[in-house]
């Protein structure tokens, strides 16, 4: 029943975003009107989380070019990461759907920079091969591959392909967002062939967690027959739960009438 609930957000998402993207072409610079997409504010923020994770735990990351696999008609990940976070950076966008393609390279199509810097390509993950040995960073959309097994094959063919070194960015669902999206099991990604550096599970309008891997040297990390060893724990980095920030106010509180108490 969740696995046919996620297929219906996808779907649904689908559809709102291919929408969206024939709304914004009919204006003579699409990427000026981004804001009347009614969740745009998400994409903003959660483009600066992932490039924000990326700085802190890939140290000296400086990404020439990027991939984005599931892009979808309305790639706005992308648009943000290379106009606002990487604006050197060459991003080669992947979807299944031709449609999607035409649909995304318009928005660009004002826009000399980004035009130049941002291509789209029609074709299935799981038939790229030496392509994906030239990225930095490969983004991987939250809705690629929606069954688990799916999503593990998924990471274990990027391990395979992807240069030693390079970052993936994965993005998953914690909790009750697993009904929304799939959730991506740590350990599929470590036996892909990466090593997970950094969990981030939010708690406001962003909706996607963020796991940030890095494709593990075959001979410096002891990789063996396609599993990576896991080498300590993995750092979960998202904010506290508003439960505990409220435990923590009222026990300061508690601290403070003590303390004035006492000095009475």
């Amino acid at each position: 029943m969740r696995e046919e609930l996620i297929r219906l957000c996808s779907d649904a998402e689908g559809h709102l975003e291919a929408h969206y993207s024939d709304m914004l072409t009919a204006f003579d610079n699409p990427l000026d009107h981004l804001g009347r997409f009614p969740y745009y504010s998400n994409y903003i923020n959660l483009s600066k989380l992932e490039y924000e994770l990326l700085v802190r735990y890939v140290p000296g990351v400086a990404p020439s070019r990027v991939a984005f696999v599931g892009s979808g008609p309305l790639p706005f990940s992308s648009l943000v990461l290379a106009a606002r976070h990487l604006p050197g950076t060459a991003f080669d966008n992947y979807d299944r759907c031709g449609a999607a393609n035409d649909r995304a390279r318009k928005l660009v199509r004002a826009d000399e920079d980004l035009r130049a810097r941002m291509s789209f390509h029609t074709a299935d993950v799981a038939n790229l091969t030496d392509e994906l040995g030239k990225y930095d960073v490969v983004f991987l959309a939250a809705l690629v591959g929606m069954a688990a097994e799916d999503k593990a094959k998924v990471v274990a063919h990027l391990g395979r392909h992807m240069a030693d070194g390079a970052a993936l960015v994965v993005r998953s669902a914690h909790g009750a967002r697993g009904f929304l999206y799939p959730i991506v099991d740590l350990e599929d990604i470590r036996r892909g062939g990466f090593d997970v550096l950094a969990v981030y599970h939010p708690d406001d309008e962003v909706i996607n967690s963020v796991i940030i891997a890095r494709k593990a040297d075959a001979h410096a990390n002891g990789l063996h027959n396609g599993h990576a060893h896991a080498r300590g724990a993995v750092p979960i980095v998202s904010p506290p739960c508003k439960c505990c920030k409220m435990e923590a106010n009222t026990l300061e509180k508690r601290e403070e009438m003590a303390t004035k108490e006492l000095s009475v």
